[in-house]
């Protein structure tokens, strides 16, 4: 039998407890976790704003006894050729984007499991800013 291998995405910063427990539920999945973390100048282009921390200082989730490999995701336009070239038989996103990724379901599986409740880093940057205020 062979190693099935999950694949997912993200920004990864201000890392949290949602973080965690979508990549423990995505590792779940398969025997082998590989983690595309967003390159700086795609956050700067999705979000208008850098990444409170470095793409080499997220990239650090490779720490992480779950994620066996990590790499730098340079374009949303490119996951196709991610899955592909990392063998993954399993896509992994969150539900807030459900549906967005089924034109990659020739290819691989895809799952988009819910976000944990009440926990994002955007409301997370935005309550810390608001302690300064």
């Amino acid at each position: 039998m062979s190693e099935r291998t999950v694949i997912t995405f993200g920004t990864f910063d201000v890392f949290h407890v949602g973080h965690i427990r979508v990549l423990q539920r995505a590792a779940a999945l398969g025997d082998r976790l590989v983690v595309g973390v967003s390159a700086d100048a795609l956050n700067i282009a999705k979000k208008g704003r850098p990444p409170v921390y470095t793409q080499d200082e997220r990239m650090e989730i490779a720490s992480l006894r779950v994620v066996d490999e990590v790499f730098v995701e340079e374009s949303l336009e490119q996951k196709r050729d991610y899955i592909v070239e990392h063998g993954a038989d399993v896509l992994v996103m969150g539900d807030d984007w459900a549906g967005k990724f089924d034109w990659v379901s020739d290819v691989c599986e895809v799952v988009y499991l819910p976000r944990t409740p009440s926990v994002s880093t955007t409301g997370i940057i935005e309550h810390i800013a608001s302690l300064g205020s």
